[in-house]
């Protein structure tokens, strides 16, 4: 099974960006680990919350392919504890699955579309982080299952 992360705009924090660049590096010890950004759309002033929601959506859904399990970063979606997720993690693992896609939208979320193509919706917390922040906390928590899996001590129970 192949991990992929889609991400709508780049991360303009260095701080930031070391951190996942970290974590992914790590992560491909484990897992074959992929990350796609989709650059931010140009002149959203001129376009509603819908219109952008709409096209961000379109370029997200040619990203997935038929057979590929979509999981959302969600506000509405399910919260996880960090050894939970790893059963999740597990469980898409042993399925048979071809690619696994975690997707973080864009501002506003997602559009309608790109709703009825997901498998799952996941929330990494009741607050809200910036989209940004938001690739860190999922790419290390994702590292973190994956050392729970192996049964390494990076994770203390």
């Amino acid at each position: 099974m192949k991990i992929k992360f889609l991400l709508i705009g780049k991360t303009d924090s260095d701080i930031l960006s070391k951190g996942v660049n970290d974590y992914i590096k790590r992560l491909k010890h484990y897992i074959p680990f992929e990350m796609s950004i989709i650059p931010d759309l140009k002149n959203t002033k001129n376009l509603s919350e819908g219109q952008q929601k709409q096209k961000e959506g379109e370029l997200i859904l040619n990203f997935i392919k038929s057979g590929d399990f979509v999981v959302l970063l969600d506000e509405k979606g399910k919260e996880y504890t960090s050894i939970d997720f790893s059963g999740f993690i597990e469980k898409q693992m042993i399925s048979g699955l071809k690619n696994l896609i975690f997707i973080i939208g864009g501002p506003y979320g997602f559009s309608e579309e790109v709703y009825k193509k997901c498998n799952s919706k996941i929330s990494l917390s009741r607050m809200t982080f910036s989209h940004q922040m938001v690739r860190l906390i999922f790419t290390e928590q994702l590292y973190r299952a994956m050392t729970i899996i192996k049964g390494e001590p990076y994770h203390h129970r």
